[in-house]
């Protein structure tokens, strides 16, 4: 059996469907984005909207106004010159690019002060949702697909249900970490050990993918950030026009554990099939390239850290 098949989401039964209910209902610190965040998701998924009513929301934000203008200058984007006009980067960068530097200011709050484990911050999750979606981002752009932004926003949420069990069952998801952790010491020759999924569904009763893709849904993340959140460990999903995004949030979710940028449990021992790069049209060079740049990657994305 591959990781893949090993970690992806069973399907939900009417007691786990409550139970990841009652989970989300439990935190009331992540239930509800900020509402400034929640109008600029909605604005932006709206085809009927322009620049100009994302500006109106955004410019209301003195402090997101400050974070837009900190990003669109940073090497993240290698725009030239300075932009000194909130404006102009809403036009430079567009309103995808806008929205998802407003969702990290919001999400990267939750992140603070909690640990997962003795061994882990949840700011290193933080870190790895980071490197996974620049990760998938270079991916994207390498293939010359439109989806690049989309595919950094999907892998910066990915494991968003993480939060949920570190809220609501701070001493079980310990424990899933310890175990993970503990797995990865094995003998070579050793049975593998359960996946992160495994153990989460042994021991709090539902996984990250379950609890992050309703929480997705709760927060009208658009569909296909919420179909990468509920299976960005099972790359055999069924074909369709969102496969290629969470193919390359799972094959970049793969390469940081692998590369243990941040929290590296949740895709320990994942491998990337050559099934999966076949499927997405995605070569191995791709693959490397954005292997032995990610730290040069993780450093241009500092800002939304």
């Amino acid at each position: 059996m591959s990781i893949a098949t090993a970690t992806a989401p069973i399907p939900a039964d009417a007691k786990t469907n409550k139970l990841v209910l009652e989970m989300i209902r439990q935190v009331s610190t992540i239930a509800t984005l900020p509402e400034v965040t929640a109008r600029i998701i909605a604005t932006v998924e709206d085809p009927r909207s322009s620049a100009a009513q994302l500006h109106k929301i955004v410019s209301h934000d003195p402090a997101l106004v400050a974070r837009v203008l900190k990003v669109v200058n940073s090497a993240f984007y290698g725009l030239p010159g300075q932009i000194g006009s909130i404006e102009r980067a809403i036009v430079l960068l567009g309103l995808n690019a806008v929205k998802n530097i407003a969702v990290a200011a919001s999400i990267g709050q939750l992140f603070r002060g909690a640990r997962l484990c003795a061994d882990y911050a949840a700011k290193d999750l933080w870190t790895h949702c980071i490197a996974v979606g620049v990760a998938a981002r270079d991916m994207a752009q390498q293939m010359k697909i439109p989806q690049a932004e989309e595919a950094f926003l999907a892998g910066m949420i990915h494991d968003i249900g993480i939060l949920i069990s570190l809220q609501s069952a701070p001493e079980k998801l310990a424990q899933v970490c310890e175990r993970a952790a503990g797995g990865l010491k094995q003998p070579e020759g050793a049975a593998p050990p359960p996946s992160f999924c495994e153990l989460e569904r042994e021991m709090i009763g539902v996984d990250h993918q379950q609890l992050g893709m309703a929480l997705a849904a709760h927060w009208k993340f658009p569909r296909p950030c919420q179909l990468v959140a509920g299976f960005h460990h099972d790359s055999s999903m069924p074909a369709d026009s969102h496969r290629v995004l969470v193919g390359l949030v799972h094959i970049a979710d793969t390469i940081c554990c692998g590369s243990k940028h941040g929290f590296p449990l949740t895709a320990a021992g994942q491998k990337i099939e050559e099934s999966d790069l076949t499927a997405l049209q995605i070569t191995p060079a791709i693959v490397e390239h954005t292997r032995t740049r990610l730290d040069q990657l993780v450093a241009n994305a500092s800002n939304f850290l």
